[in-house]
């Protein structure tokens, strides 16, 4: 079992930056690609960005590629997604996500075996 606690969020000028982290239960940690995925009102869930358990390969949408940057310390059971250059257009709620399998955390997500409930990021214009 692992559970998943995302915090960082909160309200950003345009052109500013956040980290989110995502704080992980249990001991198999490591054994878990990591991911994250934000919606917006109205809108459905997207992938932002994933890494492999390793940490050894990184995966992410065209929007926040060169602006985004995701990590994992597995010392400390935590994820990270750096966001810099925030645009108002990144403004949702961000996800942190954990499954044994990286191709299904990342095209189907849906099927992933944990998240976390959530972090509000806001960009003003």
């Amino acid at each position: 079992q692992v559970q998943l606690v995302e915090s960082g969020g909160g309200l950003v000028q345009a052109g500013g930056s956040l980290r989110l982290s995502c704080a992980a239960s249990g001991r198999t940690f490591s054994s878990y690609a990591m991911g994250w995925f934000r919606q917006a009102p109205g809108k459905d869930r997207e992938f932002v960005a994933a890494i492999r358990w390793s940490g050894g390969a990184t995966y992410y949408a065209d929007s926040v590629k060169g602006r985004f940057t995701i990590s994992r310390d597995n010392a400390k059971n935590t994820v990270y997604l750096q966001m810099n250059d925030l645009k108002p257009e990144d403004t949702a709620v961000y996800h942190c996500a954990a499954d044994t399998n990286l191709g299904t955390l990342v095209s189907r997500p849906q099927e992933s075996d944990y998240w976390g409930q959530g972090t509000q990021v806001t960009v003003s214009s």
